[in-house]
């Protein structure tokens, strides 16, 4: 069993690995991992359309139109897929091979990158440190890649060579760049959608070149009772915005919209894009962080690559004066740097949108918060969840 187990590594109790959790326990899944009556995923109506989520196309200039039409879904919806966005497909795939396999290799050499809370940097199968808390149907490899200071390539899997070519690192490193130029270009669009310059959502995340990123690469092995747990819980993302790239051919990501939730289908190549909480909070609640959630397959395996977008972790951030205009238009939340933002997750693991929840209804209560002021220091704390 020494395979299957994390049993130090700075964690509360012994981690399991899900896939070594899927590979034994039969038709019955453990207690552990089943979800409440209120959260499994019959618990409330599906969708099902395709495309059901907006779709953008973004091989047009960077004009109004486009503008419109990021705005308009980012207000309405809180995602949409973003299509021919200029990312070779390729890429996409070859980045996504060689992830696949890493998590096909044998497991005493998956843990020899087990993680620990401390940074969450390496292979892992939990989120919060509460002992005895949720557990998900789901592992994972989470990687910093901004600022440069906390990359750290001795947290890297080795490079293997997938089918296609390329080792892991490299197809990773050239991955991590091509999407952080299409971050920039969404946060442009996103910026001129709330009628400011194009620039000014970027500095307000520290500049190009001050902001986070981090890769989140999720692995959802099969689950005999799927219908009674979650490879994710419902939850609203704490950073900035999320490009993700899903399994090209199984179905899992599901968005909560109007009380339902609506099963994502994924276009081919596409990346789906999501605001998350900071954008909520420097937009004023314009646009929306939206919970979603992920379900799993009794048949196949799955796996996604998340690309965190966030903010330099040590500024406060609070809604953008020029968007507040009291009394219409109060600040909604108070200032706050995203490393304490984040800690709820880091000691309770996901819980939708409670934190974001309960900053606004704390601002209700004290009245508007003191405009946000910049932190003299550069640095980005190691103990980030996800940067």
């Amino acid at each position: 069993m020494s395979s299957c187990f994390n049993g130090g590594a700075g964690w509360p109790e012994p981690v399991v690995r899900v896939q070594a959790v899927s590979d034994s326990c039969g038709a019955t899944i453990p207690e552990r991992y089943v979800k409440a009556p209120s959260e499994r995923p019959s618990s409330l109506g599906g969708g099902g359309g395709l495309n059901n989520i907006p779709v953008v196309d973004m091989s047009m200039p960077d004009g109004e139109e486009t503008a419109r039409a990021v705005a308009a879904a980012c207000r309405e919806w809180g995602f949409f897929q973003a299509v021919n966005h200029g990312v070779r497909p390729e890429l996409l795939r070859r980045a996504r091979a060689a992830w696949r396999g890493f998590f096909a290799r044998p497991a005493e050499a998956r843990e020899a990158y087990a993680n620990s809370p401390a940074t969450y940097e390496g292979y892992g199968s939990r989120l919060g440190t509460a002992k005895g808390g949720p557990l998900d149907w789901g592992d994972y490899y989470f990687l910093h890649l901004l600022p440069a200071a906390l990359k750290s390539h001795d947290k890297w899997p080795t490079s293997s060579v997938p089918a296609g070519g390329g080792g892991l690192r490299e197809a990773t490193e050239e991955y991590a760049e091509e999407v952080v130029r299409l971050c920039r270009r969404v946060m442009r669009l996103l910026s001129r959608g709330l009628g400011l310059d194009d620039g000014r959502l970027q500095a307000a995340f520290g500049g190009v070149g001050g902001e986070g990123a981090c890769l989140r690469v999720n692995f959802y092995p099969r689950c005999p009772q799927p219908e009674l747990t979650l490879g994710v819980a419902s939850h609203s993302d704490p950073g900035g915005m999320t490009m993700l790239l899903v399994d090209d051919h199984v179905r899992g990501l599901q968005v909560k919209n109007a009380g339902h939730w609506i099963t994502v289908d994924p276009v081919l190549d596409a990346f789906i894009v999501n605001i998350g909480d900071q954008i909520q909070v420097l937009s004023n609640a314009v646009y929306k962080s939206v919970e979603h959630r992920v379900t799993v397959s009794a048949a196949e395996e799955r796996l996604s690559l998340a690309f965190f977008y966030n903010p330099r972790s040590d500024l406060p951030l609070a809604p953008m004066p020029e968007l507040v205009a009291p009394p219409a238009r109060p600040a909604l939340y108070p200032p706050m740097t995203f490393d304490e933002y984040r800690e709820h997750i880091r000691r309770r693991g996901l819980s939708g949108k409670a934190q974001l929840q309960s900053q606004q209804m704390a601002t209700a209560i004290c009245g508007a918060p003191p405009a946000a002021t910049a932190s003299s220091s550069s640095s980005s704390s190691a103990s980030s969840l996800a940067r």
